[in-house]
């Protein structure tokens, strides 16, 4: 039998805070990009005022990303840390109904009386506000908010997804401008899927199918209303 010291494990649950913000962002950019210059392709735009309108998207997508970041996440961090001063009071005020309260969670656990009064004695005097963080209240190191991590993440892989669609206006011929944008962001998008899910340990398939098809969807609808106000307008 091999040892403990000698088994690692690669588990992904650290990664959830900024893996969750960077597939977030870099999705959003790439979306949300690209089908701003579909939209504003198909409204018979010229390719100068589509780069710009996609630069600008860009700039205030990725502000935007991290504005909403950081307010929610820090919502998420705030709330912990109330969570944290009240069991702090708590603890030093009723520590017995705290350690009775520890023992029902192991109880409901699957733990016999007499072991999940051990385990809560001795997992408070190692750290009691730890213990009933991580066990009342499923707070711990891997999900803990942390709204200055979240933010950048979100804004940097938001300007990289949407400097993609962006290249492919630069480089493609006017005349060819909505279907090669179309197709090289669903590329992108099915490339980010199959990179987040092996990140992740999702199933790879699944994912980029996913991101794919919402990609499509916006795709498609922009670049309807976009042909529709130009023929108007």
């Amino acid at each position: 039998m091999r040892s403990l010291l000698s088994h690692s494990e690669d588990h992904r649950v650290h990664r959830i805070g900024w893996l969750r913000a960077a597939v977030l962002g870099a999705n959003d950019g790439i979306v949300s990009t690209a089908s701003l210059i579909v939209g504003v392709a198909a409204a018979a735009a010229k390719p100068a005022d589509i780069l710009i309108a996609g630069a600008a998207g860009l700039v205030a997508g990725a502000m935007s990303m991290a504005a909403g970041e950081y307010v929610s996440v820090s919502s998420q961090s705030d709330t912990e840390r109330a969570d944290m001063a009240r069991e702090t009071r708590e603890l030093a005020e009723t520590p017995e109904f705290e350690q009775d309260e520890l023992t029902e969670i192991y109880k409901k656990r699957g733990l016999d009386d007499d072991l999940a009064r051990q385990v809560a004695v001795k997992l408070m005097a190692h750290d009691a506000l730890g213990a009933h963080m991580r066990d009342e209240l499923g707070i711990s190191e891997f999900t803990t908010a942390r709204p200055i991590q979240a933010a950048f993440a979100s804004a940097l892989t938001f300007s990289v997804g949407a400097a993609l669609p962006l290249l492919i206006v630069l480089i493609a011929p006017s005349s060819a401008l909505i279907p090669l944008v179309s197709i090289a962001s669903l590329g992108f998008l099915a490339l980010l899927g199959a990179v987040g899910a092996k990140a992740g340990g999702a199933r790879v398939g699944r994912a980029t199918a996913r991101v794919t098809f919402w990609g499509a969807l916006a795709m498609a609808l922009t670049a309807g209303i976009g042909a529709a106000l130009g023929t108007v307008l």
